[in-house]
């Protein structure tokens, strides 16, 4: 396998990473469109397709992180193909889940993890503020590092906090991957349980000479941050095209 970076989008946060020589899954979400029930009342989810076979995406995956298991980063249908003896690197809150449904090589990510040759930090989120906050629960992130290879920062899902802020100064990223569909949640409009596109242009604002890869859009339908509306904000702030990269959905970046 090459020792490229690329980073491909299958849909919504569920991301193939081949890094340092190996191929990373991040947050599988394989259902078909309309599997599963609707968040904001406007349609089932996912609103769309994937757009490549299952079989496509799992093949040769050296590694699995998960941020957390809200359904829109681990239905059913990721469940049932993935491989229970592979490498899973996941949140304390989460070990239960993981090993009550067989998985054999779940392990707790701490500050810093060297697998392969590859560091790998836990960072934490904040899915949302006030009173969703409290249903939403604990979400992760991730730092992947490499000798040779940049330094990438998926932030998972999350509003921009003290703590994103100071891990992008902590790690001086190359590559941030923002969840920014702006999620909101019925009868907690006020609050994004994500970051939208005010949010995004901050986050673009301390970013230093990171590239952003903006995701978790135009895929689940509460999701209020298309990627027309961020792209037009973009254009609004006058933002650098190769600065902010809103890639669609199968779409490879190669760094």
């Amino acid at each position: 396998m090459s020792t490229s970076t690329n980073i491909q989008l299958i849909r919504n946060a569920t991301l193939l990473i081949n890094y340092a020589g190996k191929k990373i899954l991040l947050d599988p979400m394989f259902s078909s469109k309309g599997a599963f029930e609707s968040f904001a009342g406007i349609a089932k989810n996912p609103i769309v397709d994937l757009p490549m076979k299952i079989d496509d995406i799992i093949k040769d995956v050296d590694l699995t992180l998960i941020t957390h298991t809200h359904i829109d980063h681990l239905d059913p249908e990721a469940l049932n193909v993935l491989d229970r003896k592979q490498k899973l690197y996941i949140q304390p809150e989460d070990l239960d889940y993981f090993e009550s449904r067989g998985f054999k090589d779940v392990e707790i990510i701490p500050c810093t993890e060297n697998w392969e040759g590859i560091t790998i930090c836990r960072t934490v989120g904040q899915h949302g503020s006030g009173e969703v906050l409290k249903m939403m629960g604990h979400t992760s992130g991730f730092v992947l590092q490499h000798k040779g290879s940049p330094t990438i920062y998926i932030i998972g899902d999350s509003i921009l906090t003290i703590e994103v802020i100071m891990t992008i100064e902590r790690f001086k990223p190359d590559i941030i991957v923002v969840n920014s569909g702006g999620a909101k949640i019925p009868g907690y409009e006020e609050n994004s349980i994500l970051m939208d596109e005010e949010e995004t242009m901050r986050l673009i604002g301390i970013s230093d000479t990171a590239t952003i890869i903006a995701i978790h859009m135009d895929a689940m339908d509460h999701c209020h941050t298309t990627r027309a509306i961020l792209q037009q904000k973009a254009n609004e702030m006058h933002v650098n095209k190769k600065k902010l990269l809103i890639p669609k959905d199968g779409e490879v970046i190669h760094f």
